[in-house]
C-alpha cells in the first residue's frame, strides 16, 4: 500500500489544534463569537492546452465563525473558522497523469469540495464605518469524488476507472493541503451587521514535494466575493 505524505489525523490536527491553544475562559471568549456568511466566485486556473477544458469558474457558498482575541480601538486580531462549498466536473488525463477539469459534456467524475480553513485575521479600523482585514492560515480541500451522473451505459466503465484515478490523485501526496491568504474590507451597517468584500488565494503546498512537472499556474486557486458578518 502506498504511504501517504501526510496522514489524515495530521490534517485534522492542523485545523483544530489552534482552537485549543486559546484560553477558553478568557473574558467570555466563546460568548463573543460572530457568524460569517459568504458568497464567492472561485477561479481554478489551468494551463493544460488541449488536454483539458477551460478553467472552472465556480459559484461557492460558505459559512464560518469568528472569535475576537484582541479588540482595540484601531487594531484587532481574531481567529476564524470558515467552510466553503463548490462542485465541478473532472476527468483523468493519462498522458499528463493527473486529474484535469472537464466541461459537463466530457465529464467522468463529479467533485464536491469543501474548503475548510483555520485562519488568523488582523484588522484595522479606518473609521467607524470602514475596517480593513488581512488573514492567513492552514486550509484543506476535503473532496467527495463520485462517478458523474446520467452517463450513457457505454461510458460508465471508462468513467468509473477515471473516477478511481481522480480520487487517488487528489487524496495522495497531500494534495488536499492548501493554505489560504486573503484581504477584505468591511462596511458597518449597524450594531449587528457588517457587509464586506474579500479576495482570497489558496496555495498548492503539494507542489513543494510531489515531484510533478506542472505548469506554473497549476493548483493555484483564487476567489472574490462578499461576506456578511453577524455579531
Amino acid at each position: 500500500m502506498r504511504k501517504r505524505f501526510f496522514s489524515r489525523p495530521l490534517l485534522l490536527a492542523l485545523i483544530i489544534l489552534p482552537i485549543f491553544a486559546l484560553p477558553a475562559g478568557a473574558g467570555g471568549f466563546f460568548g463573543k463569537a460572530s457568524w460569517l456568511l459568504d458568497g464567492t466566485v472561485l477561479f481554478f486556473p489551468e494551463n493544460n492546452g488541449m488536454n483539458s477544458d477551460p478553467m472552472p469558474v465556480l459559484p461557492s457558498l460558505g459559512a464560518g465563525v469568528l472569535w475576537p482575541i484582541i479588540d482595540a480601538s484601531k487594531m484587532g486580531l481574531s481567529l476564524e473558522l470558515t467552510l466553503d462549498f463548490y462542485m465541478t466536473n473532472y476527468g483523468y488525463d493519462y498522458d499528463l497523469d493527473r486529474a484535469v477539469p472537464y466541461a459537463v459534456e466530457n465529464r467522468s467524475a463529479r467533485v464536491m469540495g469543501s474548503l475548510f480553513a483555520t485562519q488568523a485575521a488582523g484588522s484595522y479600523k479606518f473609521n467607524s464605518l470602514v475596517t480593513g482585514r488581512f488573514y492567513a492560515g492552514p486550509a484543506v480541500d476535503l473532496r467527495i469524488i463520485t462517478i458523474a451522473a446520467n452517463l450513457r451505459s457505454d461510458d460508465k466503465a471508462e468513467a468509473s476507472k477515471q473516477t478511481d484515478s481522480i480520487r487517488n490523485y487528489f487524496w495522495s501526496k497531500g494534495r488536499w493541503l492548501m493554505p489560504v491568504f486573503g484581504i477584505g474590507t468591511d462596511f458597518t451597517l449597524n450594531d449587528r451587521f457588517k457587509l464586506g468584500a474579500d479576495v482570497r488565494m489558496w496555495m498548492p503546498m503539494y507542489r513543494l514535494w510531489s515531484g510533478e512537472n506542472l505548469p506554473a499556474i497549476e493548483g493555484w486557486r483564487f476567489g472574490a466575493g462578499f461576506r456578511l458578518t453577524i455579531r
